[in-house]
């Protein structure tokens, strides 16, 4: 854990989240500044600045993640497809210091 990071906070049950889904290694929470009608993220416990910090020993987490997307999107109502997006760095725009999957879906959404 990152003593200054919102994410390891949240998962510490140190500040409160609108949690959708919780396990072992994993954590998805709505996000607090949507974009679209629905907004999410799926973070992991472990703490891993980005993605360009994940190592080969996170391979398996990193699957889960994108396995458990699809899964959680449809629990939320986005039948129709979403978009799956990894900040990385703070030239990639990433805020919080702490990998995490956006899944944002429900509005009308443009192709990048």
């Amino acid at each position: 854990m990152s003593e200054d990071c919102i994410f390891c906070k949240i998962v510490a049950g140190e500040i409160p989240a609108k949690k959708i889904y919780e396990d072992s290694d994993l954590i998805a929470f709505h996000d607090i500044h949507p974009v679209a009608p629905v907004h999410f993220m799926i973070v992991p416990k472990e703490h891993i600045g980005s993605l360009a910090d994940a190592q080969a020993r996170h391979e398996m987490l990193l699957g889960r993640i994108l396995l458990l997307a699809p899964v959680l999107a449809k629990e939320q109502g986005l039948h129709e497809g979403f978009r799956t997006i990894i900040n990385t760095g703070k030239g990639g725009g990433q805020e919080v210091m702490h990998l995490h999957v956006h899944i944002i879906g429900g509005g009308s959404q443009r192709a990048m």
